[in-house]
């Protein structure tokens, strides 16, 4: 399934809202970022995705920044396939570390 069809999905919306609010790590690449949109979870984070999708998150509430990875209270972000070594190790260590603090 891809990201724009996920985004829409209620039950996809809460298993992504719940999992953020329960301080897990949860990565998110490309378009990815559009779920955490739609599941009210952008509000606030730094954030980055494909170049495509920074107005949706701007406009929902995040910050954008234009690097390969980043990483906000167990959030990690990249923004295309490129960026995948980076993403990967960072998301290990995510998982790694546990639980993050939600405020």
């Amino acid at each position: 399934m891809n990201a724009d069809k996920l985004r829409v999905d209620p039950d996809v919306q809460g298993f992504v809202r719940d999992i953020v609010q329960a301080g897990k790590p949860v990565g998110v690449i490309c378009h990815g970022p559009w779920t955490l949109i739609d599941a009210e979870v952008a509000e606030g984070r730094t954030l980055t995705s494909y170049p495509s999708i920074w107005t949706d998150l701007r406009n929902a509430g995040a910050t954008v920044v234009d690097e390969e990875v980043v990483t906000d209270r167990g959030l990690v972000s990249s923004r295309r396939p490129a960026d995948l070594p980076a993403f990967c190790a960072k998301i290990v260590e995510e998982f790694a570390e546990g639980r993050h603090p939600v405020a």
